[in-house]
């Protein structure tokens, strides 16, 4: 309750407004867009009337299921479906949903947990983004984490597809090559490599291209390794960059070539928060999503950015770094009822607690005394 209440109130510092929605969803909403790692690990059956349904394992396209139903409820009866979404957005939402996924338990992963999660819909600019990782920086701080303990990744999937493209790649490739590059701090250079070749069978000159360009240290480097037709995506990546200077959240901020996320709506800018000793797994990730909700039906892409903030490893590293607060379960009175008086003493803890002083009522059979 207490990391909720911290969340909850940067939320609506930042200007967010809360939403929540049942924890059972259509198994297509996700079979849609999510990628195939996902849905292998969704708790998904069917009930009674036949209906395939999951418990949710992440958030976003139930989300995009809300805000699209919202968009339509004010088009009715318009001609004019543009104008309409002018009026409901922009948005800026978040939520606290319990999530299920069927994974590997381990050291901050779960198979159910809480996420944190605030989307901006409705602007396409970086000025989204920006105010994202502001709201992620504004919590992290007030905790007690500084960017010393705390780092985020910055990338561009945009940036991938051009070097893919560049290459030969085709569009289809380009949602599985994300998947593999995605793990190349968990398997290594060389796994990437191997499974880039033999599973999506790209030529081994353009899987060694890849990684070595995923690898750049630094914006210039990458642009260096990528060459003049490669710079897709890169103009926004310095300008949030340059304007991160002014939110005060710079030194937070790393350029990573290789955070490209794994899930398979994410269409621009995506970033990962990561603890800087490297101990623990990805403490949060976002990113840009503007495709997602044409595939449920929207007549037009509709600009969405978002982060999903999981309270399994942001636990860890708080104990870790002895940031979590002692909470005493304290009381302010007890209320002991003796012989003759349990009407009394009743009346006694009616009115503590009607002057907001935390109260408990004995229990215990008092009527020998």
């Amino acid at each position: 309750n207490w990391l909720f209440s911290q969340w909850r109130a940067v939320s609506t510092q930042y200007g967010f407004s809360e939403y929540d929605a049942p924890v059972l969803e259509n198994e297509d909403l996700y079979k849609r867009k999510a990628g195939e790692e996902i849905v292998e690990q969704m708790y998904n059956f069917v009930d009674r009337e036949d209906h395939r349904v999951t418990l949710r394992p992440e958030m976003t396209p139930t989300l995009a299921r809300m805000v699209l139903s919202r968009v339509r409820m004010s088009a009715e009866g318009s001609h004019n479906a543009t104008a309409q979404m002018a009026e409901v957005l922009p948005l800026k939402w978040f939520s606290i949903p319990q999530c299920w996924r069927f994974e590997t338990t381990q050291r901050g992963r779960k198979r159910e947990h809480y996420q944190w999660n605030c989307d901006i819909v409705g602007i396409s600019d970086i000025t989204a983004e920006l105010e994202l990782l502001a709201t992620m920086v504004g919590f992290f701080k007030k905790v007690g984490l500084t960017s010393a303990d705390v780092g985020i990744k910055v990338n561009s999937r945009a940036i991938l597809q051009s070097v893919l493209k560049a290459s030969g790649v085709g569009a289809d490739e380009f949602a599985k090559v994300c998947v593999v590059v995605d793990k190349i701090d968990k398997v290594g250079r060389e796994e990437v490599v191997r499974q880039m070749v033999e599973d999506i069978t790209l030529q081994i000159g353009v899987a060694e291209h890849v990684v070595d360009v995923t690898t750049a240290a630094s914006i210039e480097e990458f642009k260096t390794l990528a060459g003049e037709n490669c710079t897709e995506g890169v103009a926004d990546i310095e300008r949030l960059f340059e304007f991160a200077k002014n939110y005060g959240i710079a030194d937070w901020l790393v350029f990573d070539a290789s955070v490209v996320r794994g899930l398979a709506y994410y269409t621009g800018i995506v970033w990962e928060a990561f603890d800087r000793k490297g101990e623990l797994r990805a403490i949060a990730g976002g990113g840009r999503y503007d495709r997602l909700l044409s595939l449920y039906g929207a007549p037009s892409e509709i600009p969405c950015v978002g982060f999903g903030f999981g309270d399994c490893v942001i636990y860890e590293l708080l104990l870790e770094r002895g940031l979590l607060p002692d909470i005493p379960h304290r009381v302010d009175f007890v209320v002991a009822a003796y012989k003759g008086m349990y009407g009394q003493a009743l009346e006694v803890a009616a009115g503590l607690r009607q002057g907001e002083f935390r109260s408990r009522m004995s229990l215990m059979d008092h009527s020998e005394f």
